[in-house]
């Protein structure tokens, strides 16, 4: 299976969103790096990184399902590394 390094952008516009992302985010853990996320007051939004290292199609079915949810945004942005086993 061929792994991927990458990036998830997330934008919350809408704070119902939060807990069923974050419950998304558990399911995943265990192809989480590193998250962080800057609360943007003044705006009333989040932005949230996820750097994850996984399959590709773990990527995009985590991506789809983050974009699926109501009032959120995630684009991913891939590296042009790929190897075949996860180290």
């Amino acid at each position: 299976m061929e792994y991927r390094v990458a990036v998830i952008g997330i934008i919350v516009e809408n704070p119902d969103a939060v807990d069923p992302l974050n419950a998304l985010l558990h399911e995943y853990a265990a192809h989480i790096i590193g998250r962080m996320g800057i609360p943007h007051k003044a705006r009333g939004i989040s932005i949230i990184s996820i750097t994850v290292d996984a399959p590709q199609d773990v990527i995009s079915a985590l991506s789809g399902r983050i974009g699926r949810l109501s009032g959120v945004t995630a684009k991913a942005a891939y590296s042009s590394l790929k190897y075949e086993e996860k180290a």
